[in-house]
């Protein structure tokens, strides 16, 4: 007797699988997170306004003043320079603990961990504090020892700028060029050695080739960084004189606002950096110089005689200018009740501590919003970057190559050129979401969700789909594979991921400084405004309380995720 025949309403419908749905709202929410504010940022530069077609208008305005144009070529100088000292201190340091017997080698990588903590924006606080022409105190004990008319620092001139940035990104430098001399076999360097090749030789002869394709794709990504920052420059280069082309962009957003040329003037901006990203991937896919695949041969660390206390001296200086000198300024001046009276018994107080816990609301607030804000967009970043490496690695969704390339797309968009594209995209009707915390959430998560997809990316690669077939045959469908069997092997790499973009958020100032209202300050953005008033004693309480708790983040990421979590190249 034949079997009888399947209802139609008893077959499973494909779109009544969850996941289906799933990855189906993570395509739509590529597109609105990416896509949407990347094509109106290029539409807005072209676009006639208030009307339909096409036009040039926009570029002639942004470009059609000498002064626009100086801007740009000033931030080019300036990436070269900052290039440049990166290189001068990451380099030698590099070099000092992957390959050498330096003591302290343990110390000064963490002094890198602690450089990279900083925010840009504190740097550039402590050292106007420390090297102010005027008031700067190391100008000041300079005259008490020396005597003269003035001291010798001047942090507000174009290399004093250069030096500041210079100085929280050369981490970007120590990871690459560290990394790749963790690949190379030291037996290479032996063999120079043999054949009467002196240290130095060695060093300029074989080392130094091997890993130059890192040395160049990380001086490619700190050039780019320089060229679009813009906090650092907003608190010297602005009381300096110097005009660059961040601050020039800050400028379209005075009144009368002129969106439309600043997305004009972004765009030499937004192209150079696809184009020198391009070339940096091609340099770092270059295999011709690496010697082996990152597997055998002998590592060890080198005797170079006296030289090995002078790198120690050469670290030691680094975590001086980077961490030591900008921590104990800012500390001072946190407990000084007027920071320009110096070190007294009656000039030291807790009470701006006091007034920002209970008195200066707008502070307190900057510092909620900020820890609000930061833990929100890690937790979606973590989630949505989850299960867009599962369903791009997996090849679950139709175009995947599509979709990773939407996911991945911002990190060639600069910060400060991304809040424009947010703010023509949202800040109006129909979303309105100019100044809200949103606002803040969707800037954030749009910028540093490659982070989370490339690492997350890296580690299902590592997975054996074998078990995840296991559940699926026994019935599981995608979204109980991925909460029974994919989140809980990744868990440490998600902790890690979730703290690396949570103590990002807390340094970003790029991409919220056109998108932040009253209620949705971020600590950031309050510093300019704070530092505008010449109110350091509060700015400084502020920024030893981010730092503390950016540095409880990052012990408890140390615990959970190890030691290198955040200097990890993916």
């Amino acid at each position: 007797m034949a079997a009888p025949a399947l209802r139609a309403s008893s077959v499973p419908s494909r779109w009544a699988d969850p996941a289906l749905w799933l990855f189906g709202s993570l395509i739509a929410a590529l597109i609105f997170l990416v896509a949407n504010p990347i094509l109106r940022l290029v539409w807005d530069s072209i676009g006639v306004v208030d009307g339909a077609g096409v036009t040039l208008d926009h570029y002639i305005a942004a470009f059609g003043r000498s002064r626009h144009v100086q801007a740009m070529l000033n931030s080019l100088y300036l990436g070269g320079a900052v290039t440049l000292i990166a290189l001068l201190l990451g380099v030698p340091l590099a070099l000092a603990v992957s390959r050498t017997n330096m003591p302290g080698r343990g110390l000064a990588h963490l002094s890198v961990l602690a450089a990279f903590v900083m925010p840009n924006f504190l740097g550039a606080i402590a050292w106007i504090l420390l090297a102010g022409p005027n008031a700067g105190w190391l100008n000041r004990l300079w005259l008490a020892l020396f005597g003269g008319d003035k001291g010798p620092f001047n942090i507000f001139s174009f290399w004093g700028l250069a030096f500041v940035i210079a100085l929280y990104t050369f981490p970007l430098v120590y990871v690459f060029t560290k990394s790749a001399l963790d690949l190379v076999s030291t037996e290479l360097e032996d063999a120079a050695s043999i054949h009467g090749a002196g240290k130095l030789r060695t060093l300029t002869r074989v080392t130094l080739p091997l890993v130059m394709p890192s040395i160049v794709g990380a001086s490619i990504l700190i050039f780019l960084e320089s060229v679009a920052l813009y906090g650092t420059p907003a608190l010297i280069a602005i009381p300096a004189g110097i005009n660059l082309a961040t601050t020039q962009i800050a400028t379209f957003f005075e009144y009368p606002l002129r969106i439309h040329q600043a997305a004009a003037f972004a765009m030499p901006i937004l192209l150079l950096t696809v184009v020198m990203l391009f070339m940096q991937r091609k340099i770092l896919s270059r295999k011709g110089f690496v010697s082996v695949s990152g597997k055998g041969g002998e590592r060890r660390a080198f005797d170079v005689g006296a030289w090995k206390w002078l790198l120690m001296a050469h670290a030691g200086l680094i975590g001086l200018l980077t961490v030591v000198m900008p921590l104990v300024i800012l500390i001072l001046a946190s407990l000084s009740k007027a920071w320009g009276r110096g070190v007294a018994a009656g000039n030291l107080s807790f009470a701006n501590y006091h007034d920002i816990f209970f008195q200066q609301l707008t502070v307190r607030s900057a510092l909620i919003n900020t820890v609000l804000f930061s833990g929100a967009t890690a937790l979606v970043c973590v989630l949505m970057g989850l299960c867009i490496a599962y369903a791009t690695q997996r090849r679950i969704t139709p175009l995947p190559g599509v979709v990773q390339f939407l996911a991945l797309a911002p990190i060639a968009v600069p910060g400060l050129i991304l809040a424009i594209g947010l703010y023509a995209a949202y800040a109006g009707p129909p979303f309105s979401l100019y100044g809200t915390g949103a606002l803040i959430v969707i800037a954030f998560t749009t910028r540093f969700l490659p982070i989370a997809v490339t690492a997350c990316g890296a580690s299902v690669r590592s997975l054996n789909p074998e078990l995840e077939e296991a559940v699926r045959v026994l019935g599981g469908g995608r979204l109980t594979v991925l909460a029974k069997v994919v989140f809980p092997l990744l868990r440490k790499t998600l902790a890690g991921v979730f703290i690396l973009v949570f103590v990002i958020c807390t340094k970003e100032l790029s991409t919220a400084v056109f998108l932040t209202g009253p209620q949705s300050r971020v600590v950031s953005v309050l510093t300019l405004d704070l530092s505008e008033q010449g109110n350091y004693e509060t700015l400084a309480a502020m920024g030893v309380v981010l730092v503390v708790i950016t540095t409880l983040v990052v012990a408890a990421g140390m615990r959970i995720a190890g030691r290198d979590f955040m200097l990890r190249r993916g």
